[in-house]
Parts: structure tokens; C-alpha cells; sequence
């Protein structure tokens, strides 16, 4: 399995894993106080759509290109659209797209920080160029999964932790239960937002039953559905869906979401079996 960001910049799994991100940090920027932002798998910057892994695969047309030609758009995603419209010409194509560390930067105040962790070389040397002078960003080539050991809890005590890992790896369903559990002994009262890729339900169904099992006092799964999964006999699914483990969201959040996910499946379907839902991990009130 491999989901680097490249090959699937604005893609409707981003339009789902970045809606859901700004939402997250606008109520955390509702509070004065100061917050920190963890992002372990941050990718580049921004990403220009119309050249090299982002135009040969072409996944933005059926993603970020189809919401933004949609006439009446939920007040829900304004903050997310503006964001992404401020990198293009205005009511012009969409060219370029935003990745979670560019959001990231631009929805933060002065008073909150920035860590963005980024094994390749080249991505992090592109963060580094974007981000240059900018004094509440520190941008650090190396594993994100370390972050969640070595940078947890912050000084801040408030925070969101976004793990989005490009799942290469044949154990990344496990590696996100094991980060989860991680951040829950560290920093049990921050945010965190998991993103995973569904290609069938067998291995996501199992990851999800491993975070029930972590005890997290308030915890989501909020799912989109661009057509039905795999068979799980299939030799070489393709990505059908992608969800998100929210744990500890904000106020408010899952009313949102509630409302944004089944407009958003309709708006981006590709094919029978589109569709959302959101299941409560655990619940005692909300941040």
C-alpha cells in the first residue's frame, strides 16, 4: 500500500482529511491561549497539480476541482476553501493545492507553534524553503512516530496531533494504534486526528477495534466513502474510502461533521456504495 501525498494531492481523501483539519484547528483558535500543532507525516508544503505525481495520477478532478466548481458549497467548508482559493488565481482553476503543514501555518496565531516531522529529504527541504523566517515553525527531517515519544506533552498543554502516515509500510494500521496509545499515556488531553486509507474493511475494522480498546474518554471515527469497498478477496484494491479517529474533539466538531459528511459523499462519489458515517468510540462531553 503506499499513499504519498504526492501522487494524491487534493484528492477527495484530502478534501476529507483537510476539511476535517481546519475545522479541528478553527476551534482551537477560538481560545486566546497558546496550542501546539504536531503533524508526524507533513509531506510538502503545497503541491502544483497541473505537473508531476499530482498530474499523472489526476486524482484531484474527482476531488478538490469537482468541490470547487459546486455552486453552493456548506458554510462549514468556507474556511477550507478560502485556504485552498488563496494559492490559485481567483475564481480561476485549481492549480495548486495546500498540504497540512501550509493549513497549518496560515489558520495558527503568533502565540502557537509548530512541529513538522518529514522523513524524505526533498519534501523537508521544501517545507524548510516555505516556512523560511518563521519563527513559530520548526520543521525536522525524521520519523513522526518518534515526535509522539520525545515531543509529548507539550509546554502548551493544549494541542493537535495530526498522524497521517503514507501507509508504505505493511503494519501502519497497528503503527497508528500503538501512536494512539502513545499519545494517550503522554497527552491524554490533546486532539488528535488519525487519518487511514479504506481499501477493504477487514484491516481497518481490526485497527478500530484496537482503539477501542486504548480507553480514550472521548474519542470518534468519522468515515467517507467515495463507492463501496473491496472485495476482500481482491488481489490489489484500489483506495475506495478513507476515515479519521478523532479523539477528544472539539466543541462542537461532531455536530459539524454530522451535517458535512453526507453532502460531501454525495459531491464527490465516484461510484455505487458512496456514503459517510460517524461511529462514537467513547463520549464524556467534549473539549
Amino acid at each position: 500500500m503506499n499513499y504519498r501525498h504526492a501522487f494524491h494531492a487534493g484528492n477527495f481523501a484530502d478534501v476529507f482529511k483537510h476539511a476535517v483539519l481546519t475545522l479541528a484547528l478553527e476551534r482551537l483558535a477560538a481560545k486566546s491561549a497558546p496550542f501546539f500543532y504536531l503533524d508526524t507525516h507533513a509531506g510538502a508544503a503545497r503541491y502544483d497539480l497541473g505537473e508531476g505525481a499530482a498530474l499523472r495520477t489526476g486524482e484531484a478532478q474527482d476531488g478538490v476541482v469537482r468541490l470547487a466548481a459546486e455552486p453552493s458549497p456548506l458554510p462549514s467548508l468556507r474556511g477550507y476553501l478560502k485556504l485552498v482559493r488563496a494559492l490559485n488565481e481567483r475564481d480561476g482553476p485549481v492549480l495548486r493545492y495546500p498540504g497540512s503543514p501550509w493549513l497549518a501555518r496560515k489558520l495558527l496565531r503568533p502565540q502557537d507553534r509548530l512541529l513538522l516531522c518529514e522523513l524524505r529529504s526533498d519534501d523537508a527541504r521544501e517545507l524548510r524553503r516555505a516556512t523560511a523566517g518563521d519563527r513559530r515553525v520548526e520543521v525536522r527531517e525524521a520519523d513522526g512516530w518518534q515526535a509522539l515519544k520525545s515531543d509529548l506533552p507539550p509546554r502548551e498543554r493544549r494541542g493537535l496531533i495530526l498522524i497521517d502516515p503514507p501507509f508504505e509500510a505493511s503494519d501502519e494500521y497497528e503503527r497508528l494504534v500503538r501512536g494512539l496509545r502513545h499519545v494517550q499515556r503522554r497527552f491524554a488531553t490533546g486532539v488528535v486526528l488519525g487519518w487511514y486509507p479504506i481499501k477493504n474493511r477487514a484491516p481497518v475494522d481490526a485497527m478500530l477495534a484496537g482503539v477501542t480498546s486504548l480507553g480514550f474518554r472521548r474519542a470518534i471515527v468519522a468515515e467517507l466513502q467515495a463507492r463501496a469497498p473491496a472485495d476482500e478477496h481482491e488481489p490489489s484494491p484500489r483506495l475506495t474510502g478513507c476515515g479519521m479517529i478523532i479523539v477528544n474533539p472539539p466543541w462542537t466538531l461532531s455536530e459539524t461533521l454530522a451535517g458535512l459528511l453526507p453532502w460531501l459523499a454525495r459531491v464527490l462519489a465516484q461510484g455505487p456504495g458512496a456514503g459517510s458515517h460517524i461511529n462514537v468510540i467513547a463520549e464524556d462531553g467534549a473539549v
